[in-house]
């Protein structure tokens, strides 16, 4: 049976209909989770929920621990990672109210950590695709056939937050060619390719930024307003989407599933011991 997890965005704390239904604690090395994980069974599958900014929304951006959500997900088994975040349209045609695909990502964050290496080894992911087709492809089959206008490519600049852009900001990400903008897609995408998990961000537009002359400016009161029309739609969406990705066959394969393969630099002489353990869900196969 597939292991499918949900990180949950703004507006997103919970999923109806799971069945089996335990919360967890996961302990893992890079600290506690988000929050306790929500495990279940859901649609034929095996399902794992993380509110990625907690129950009652209580972590900052900058301050969500990405590293421990990502390696929980991979103790527990996840194979499917789906990330459903909130975000501003930078294009006139991806209205609120809108879904995004985006296959590419540009990180404006700083001070977040971005990975799991170091402490005696290094490794180097490719990000040039940096999320699962396979997974992507199944996910917008489901939001088509639930009648929601979706854009299936695009590009998601993650900026530092908490405040939202400037207007010379937003102009210029415009400039650069970005679809969306957010603040929680890095360093999440870049650790989930690290786990080898096959991720995919299915994003909810809920503003135009403060780019659009004849648009009001993002504020939290709109935001909320679009949420939830937005989460009503994605739980749609992902009630579609799991048992389909419950029925995919067990033989099916993923560019993610190797991300490693070729990633690692250091010599597995010489990693210490303690770093081997730490990092034991993430490279064991490529270090035995």
């Amino acid at each position: 049976m597939s292991t499918i997890a949900i990180i949950g965005g703004s507006g997103l704390y919970e999923l109806e209909g799971m069945e089996d239904v335990k919360e967890v604690t996961v302990d893992t090395p890079f600290g506690p989770t988000s929050d306790k994980l929500i495990t279940g069974k859901l649609g034929g599958a095996n399902l794992i929920f993380v509110p990625r900014h907690g129950r009652g929304h209580k972590h900052l951006p900058s301050e969500v621990p990405y590293r421990a959500n990502i390696y929980a997900l991979k103790q527990l088994g996840a194979k499917w990672v789906l990330s459903v975040s909130a975000v501003g349209s930078m294009r006139k045609e991806i209205v609120p109210g809108h879904f995004v695909l985006p296959d590419q990502f540009i990180d404006r964050t700083s001070g977040r950590t971005q990975t799991f290496f170091g402490e005696g080894i290094v490794a180097h992911v490719s990000m040039a695709d940096p999320v699962c087709p396979v997974l992507r492809g199944k996910v917008a089959e489901s939001v088509r056939a639930c009648d929601i206008t979706l854009h299936e490519n695009g590009t998601y600049i993650c900026m530092e937050g908490p405040a939202f852009s400037s207007r010379a900001e937003s102009n210029m990400y415009r400039q650069w060619g970005v679809s969306i903008i957010g603040m929680t897609a890095c360093p999440e995408v870049k650790l989930a390719r690290e786990a080898e998990l096959r991720y995919a961000t299915l994003a909810l537009s809920t503003d135009y930024d403060c780019w659009h002359e004849e648009e009001e400016n993002v504020n939290v009161e709109s935001v909320i307003e679009i949420l939830q029309r937005n989460t009503a739609n994605v739980k749609r969406v992902l009630k579609h989407l799991i048992p389909e990705l419950a029925k995919m066959p067990a033989d099916t394969t993923s560019p993610c599933d190797d991300a490693l393969a070729h990633a690692i630099m250091t010599n597995p002489d010489v990693i210490p011991a303690a770093t081997r353990e730490k990092l034991d869900p993430i490279v064991k196969r490529y270090l035995d």
